[in-house]
């Protein structure tokens, strides 16, 4: 897995997922389409504000809400590398990876701010801010292998090869 640098969007506890992706845009599964609305409701400039590449930075309970994949999917195709929070609701958590979205637990996400420039090393698990360095548990292998792959599905297909 490789390393991300990346600029800061940030949002705090409790996103849920209608807030990632509204429940208005649900009626498609197109990714395209999907990305244009990402954290509308949240920001309703987010998407053109943000650039492909950058990182979502958050509190606590990211990806509340329903179980949709929709969400993680979304923040993907919008070209958001990562997601950072403190904690992260589990069936987004699994959700995220099965879509190929790298997230990152770290207790001192509140020390981050919105229009920082970070460096995320996912292997050894660390994140640099500037002079600041957190460590995070890396990512398990199979997980690594899921994001590298662009995905659960991505990665069976590979796998049935």
């Amino acid at each position: 897995m490789s390393d991300i640098k990346a600029k800061v969007w940030k949002f705090g506890d409790n996103i849920d997922t209608d807030l990632i992706i509204a429940a208005r845009y649900l009626s498609t599964s197109d990714p395209v389409e999907l990305a244009k609305h990402v954290m509308e409701d949240a920001d309703p400039q987010f998407v053109q504000k943000m650039s492909g590449g950058d990182v979502i930075v958050a509190g606590e309970n990211f990806g509340c809400g329903s179980s949709r994949e929709h969400a993680p999917m979304a923040l993907k195709a919008a070209g958001i590398s990562a997601v950072i929070a403190k904690s992260f609701a589990r069936i987004f958590y699994r959700n995220a990876f099965n879509m190929g979205l790298p997230i990152f637990e770290l207790p001192q996400s509140d020390e981050i701010e919105e229009g920082d420039t970070i460096e995320i090393d996912m292997k050894n698990g660390e994140i640099k801010n500037g002079e600041k360095s957190y460590k995070f548990t890396p990512i398990p292998p199979f997980m690594q292998e899921l994001i590298a792959s662009g995905g659960l599905i991505n990665f069976a297909k590979e796998e049935m090869k």
